[in-house]
């Protein structure tokens, strides 16, 4: 089955379908990202802090406490849930691109182990080991580009589109 430049060879109506799928994917998943920025967890301090609370800093200017087990379960698992769903729709769509095989690899299944280093990594900051904080910042970053890398090539090649090659 030849399904390398696949994309390309689908009539333009086809393509504008997925190229709008792609940019209203792209806006909830960066405002996912606007959420995470407003609620400082872009650094490794913040992120500890949203989950672990700041309680005993009195100059705080907002005062954050703890979250509970039901709390982090539920973070964990919406998050999981929805996060693989979205990569594995876009990876999907990164399959049928005109582009190296080992570039789908890397695009389709990164995301994948991102998601299992970000919210396991927070949950095992939350139980007590800190430097997860640090897994969860470069793990969040990595899953970002990822994103931000497939979510480029599936548009641009919605709007210039290649003729199919063989699988190589």
């Amino acid at each position: 089955m030849v399904y390398n430049g696949f994309l390309g060879s689908l009539p333009k109506e086809i393509r504008l379908f997925i190229a709008v799928f792609v940019m209203i994917l792209s806006v909830g998943y960066f405002t996912g990202l606007l959420f995470v920025q407003q609620t400082e967890s872009t650094t490794p301090a913040g992120i500890e802090e949203n989950y672990m609370g700041n309680e005993d800093d009195e100059d705080a200017e907002v005062m954050k406490f703890k979250k509970g087990e039901r709390e982090m379960l539920t973070i964990v698992h919406t998050h999981v849930l929805s996060i693989s769903f979205i990569f594995f729709l876009l990876g999907g769509l990164v399959w049928i691109t005109n582009a190296p095989k080992k570039l789908k690899l890397f695009l389709t299944l990164e995301p994948f182990l991102s998601i299992i280093l970000t919210f396991g990594g927070i949950y095992l900051m939350w139980s007590g080991i800190s430097w997860f904080r640090y897994v969860v910042v470069f793990s969040g970053i990595l899953m970002t580009i990822t994103y931000m890398g497939s979510a480029s090539l599936v548009l641009w090649q919605c709007i210039f589109p290649n003729k199919p090659q063989k699988v190589q």
